[in-house]
């Protein structure tokens, strides 16, 4: 992993390699940011920079590893013998080396993954950190680098230690061995013990802007600047998210219902506000024939504008992430309603999802949403 191979970020990446280049480095990093976010692709950007055999300098005061050299190559892999990786892994006997192979595919696929992929891809429920994996890297610390300036210890997700492991990663934190960097990855850094915290230094990772996933969207799944900007609308800000939904959504074509979500979403409000109801069973037609994952879509995209709308209603215009035409729509239907039905549009699109996901008939649950949503706007109950 380079550096270059992450959007956005630069002050982060610039920081991290001028601690290398002046050898100010700490010994224990904690890499803390929002699920889907570059925390895991930072860290190992910066695990590879570290052990580079031809560090690049970049323009704007950047730098980065070559990519290129034996430590780099390994690195690329995950297959470095001075880099030692833990992750949450089911049972308290079984360490994550027994889950390596299966760790380096699912990263492979792309760095920003959140722990809920992982634990699905490895088919447990919940997992952890046990202990023995403490034990297991104490006997790997106590030898000295292979082939690289550093032994690196990458802990990915480490919210998730048990007890017994935190306190005894504390005492190797605590008494690091020589030339040994520890690199902790977390999503919730509350979680962690406030004495690791204390011992570790923060690198704050922000989540990624509208425009930086739909640009990664763009560059790396070839999606359409429109379906891209849509999936980054839906994400807010989780990449993982964003290319989860790219990837399990089929794309609709020109033509299908909701195939534009806002023109669908503008054209439903229409209908609801003027009470249409010849055209909102047609629409419900429209919806009931759509697979699944696209009704979710939608009802997730309605549930998005819905919250711009409830921002905008109460003038915290900063925090709104709509591009040119929604805010236009946003501005324009929000004076028709007030913030209590959003409240209660909000709490039926939820409980449609619900129903949705249970194999309700999507047509009952789509009618049922219009006639509720049309009382609300015209009578305000």
């Amino acid at each position: 992993m380079q550096f270059s191979e992450i959007i956005g970020h630069d002050d982060t990446k610039r920081a991290l390699t001028r601690a290398v280049q002046t050898n100010h480095l700490a010994h224990a990093q904690l890499f803390d940011g929002p699920p889907g976010s570059a925390n895991l692709a930072l860290a190992l950007a910066f695990a590879t920079f570290i052990n580079c055999e031809n560090r690049q300098e970049l323009p704007d005061g950047l730098a980065d590893s070559c990519g290129r050299c034996p430590s780099c190559t390994k690195m690329n892999k995950l297959i470095h013998p001075d880099l030692s990786i833990i992750f949450p892994v089911a049972g308290s006997k079984v360490t994550s080396e027994s889950f390596m192979a299966d760790w380096r595919k699912f990263v492979a696929q792309h760095p920003y993954r959140v722990l809920e992929e992982w634990l699905a891809a490895i088919s447990i429920k919940q997992g952890n950190i046990p202990v023995e994996e403490a034990r297991e890297l104490m006997g790997k610390l106590s030898l000295k680098a292979y082939e690289g300036e550093y032994k690196i210890v990458l802990i990915w997700c480490a919210e998730n230690l048990h007890t017994a492991t935190a306190n005894a990663l504390l005492k190797l934190l605590e008494e690091p061995p020589a030339r040994t960097l520890f690199l902790l990855v977390t999503n919730q850094s509350d979680k962690l013990l406030i004495t690791i915290l204390s011992r570790t230094q923060r690198v704050a990772v922000q989540a990624f802007s509208d425009d930086e996933v739909a640009t990664h969207l763009r560059q790396h799944l070839n999606l359409p600047e429109k379906r891209a900007r849509e999936m980054a609308y839906l994400a807010d800000g989780n990449l993982s998210e964003a290319i989860r939904l790219s990837e399990e959504e089929p794309e609709q074509k020109d033509g299908e219902p909701g195939s534009d979500r806002h023109a669908w979403f503008a054209e439903w409000m229409r209908f609801c506000y003027r009470q249409d109801l010849i055209a909102l069973v047609k629409q419900a037609d429209g919806f009931d024939a759509l697979g699944k994952e696209k009704q979710r879509g939608l009802l997730d995209y309605s549930l998005n504008l819905c919250r711009d709308l409830f921002l905008w209603k109460h003038g915290v215009n900063e925090l709104l992430r709509l591009p040119a035409e929604e805010r236009t729509f946003v501005e324009n239907f929000g004076k028709v309603l007030e913030p209590e039905h959003l409240e209660h549009m909000v709490g039926n699109l939820n409980e449609a999802v619900f129903h949705i996901e249970r194999n309700v008939r999507a047509k009952m649950v789509m009618m049922d949403l219009s006639l509720t949503f049309s009382s609300l706007i015209r009578n305000g109950k």
